[in-house]
């Protein structure tokens, strides 16, 4: 597997999510290995690299992810009475494809 596992998993199909809000543009889903009790990601459906590298269409891009987040986090602040909202680049980011993260709860502890 690559770099960028939304193009090449979730977005291809071979993966399959539960989806949460579709778009035409952006797509949010339940995390596939959740590091929080609630974990949804939000990704734009064409590749993008990250937050600040969108492309010649960057600003309706980051209108129509962050639309979607805001959407999502309601849901999961009304539901869970807090939630957070992240995005990670650089060393940071482990998938090579803008993600950002919707999370409530404490995290998971793994085994």
């Amino acid at each position: 597997m690559g770099d960028d596992f939304y193009c090449e998993q979730v977005l291809s199909g071979r993966t399959q999510v539960r989806k949460i809000i579709e778009t035409d543009t952006v797509l949010a889903f339940e995390h596939t290995r959740p590091a929080h009790a609630v974990h949804l990601v939000v990704i734009p459906k064409r590749h993008v690299l990250s937050l600040i590298d969108l492309g010649d269409e960057g600003d309706q891009l980051l209108l129509d992810v962050m639309t979607v987040v805001r959407q999502a986090a309601a849901a999961v602040k009304n539901e869970h009475g807090a939630c957070r909202v992240v995005t990670n680049m650089g060393r940071y980011q482990e998938s090579q494809h803008w993600h950002v993260h919707v999370l409530s709860g404490e995290p998971l502890t793994t085994t």
